[in-house]
């Protein structure tokens, strides 16, 4: 087991290095930092404000966290952390919990739509707050597993991108957690003793499809360790030449004027099998 100190310098280091790729963290950034109540998003605002102290630039933090109204939630547990940490927060409390079992019969997952629930309202509260930034915890694993599920289930090379501006136009979201471990953050939580709140409150389960994607990932790790770096690493070594958008290929490799205006003589387009027939 590596030492707390030692692991929280590392993981700080993998921060830093996100925010420098990726422009995360700017001079004179709000950043307002979405906390569940969860191991990352805790070790998201712990390593933040570590973070904090060596920029060569002032930013500064503000705790945000949605109270859903989950039966026998502790709504008090992170508020206190708060105020002990002298960690400036604000607390919004929306009953979204009922809407989501009003909406979705007995015994579904409520996760996707309670997320969604949630990030709308995370969304309003970062504008009221003047934020420049909206901080969430996902990490590497959950860049990995999204990865795997829009190629798998929606047919997309698509994953959870670093920095991001939202559809309207209002946020810019980061995940400055994007080249940290799950494993890591787990460790750290642990040796921090920072006050995590499960997210099985409500009574539901994990979406089963990204279970899948967990428990496939294991597997493969299981029998070499260097596939989890290997799929995040694939993020950044696309070859579009190889691929088949042809917008995409089109724009970083135009084909030569000749070759372009040249008689096409493979028939009409068809759409290939997502099968193999045979």
């Amino acid at each position: 087991m590596i030492p707390a100190r030692k692991l929280e310098e590392r993981l700080l280091g993998r921060v830093a290095r996100a925010s420098a790729e990726h422009a995360l963290l700017e001079p004179g950034d709000r950043v307002a930092v979405a906390v569940s109540g969860g191991k990352d998003s805790l070790v998201l605002l712990h390593l933040l404000r570590r973070l904090r102290e060596r920029l060569p630039f002032p930013i500064s933090l503000v705790a945000v966290h949605v109270d859903q109204g989950h039966p026998g939630f502790p709504s008090e547990q992170l508020p206190a952390y708060f105020r002990a940490e002298g960690v400036e927060h604000e607390i919004v409390r929306e009953d979204t919990y009922s809407i989501v079992t009003e909406k979705l019969p007995p015994g579904s997952t409520y996760c996707s739509l309670c997320s969604r629930l949630r990030r709308g309202i995370l969304y309003n509260l970062a504008v009221r707050l003047g934020a420049t930034k909206l901080a969430l915890g996902h990490h590497r694993d959950d860049v990995i597993e999204t990865l795997l599920l829009n190629l798998f289930y929606a047919g997309q090379l698509k994953a959870m991108p670093a920095r991001l501006r939202s559809d309207d136009g209002r946020n810019v979201v980061i995940r400055p957690l994007v080249y940290c471990d799950e494993a890591s953050i787990a460790e750290l939580a642990a040796a921090l003793e920072l006050p995590i709140v499960p997210c099985n409150l409500c009574g539901s389960q994990e979406q089963l499809q990204r279970k899948r994607m967990k428990a496939l990932l294991r597997e493969l790790t299981a029998e070499n360790s260097n596939v989890p770096g290997n799929v995040f690493a694939a993020l950044a070594n696309v070859r579009p030449s190889h691929l088949y958008d042809r917008a995409l290929r089109e724009l970083v490799a135009p084909e030569p004027a000749a070759e372009a205006a040249a008689p096409r003589r493979l028939g009409p387009r068809r759409r290939l099998p997502l099968v193999d027939p045979g």
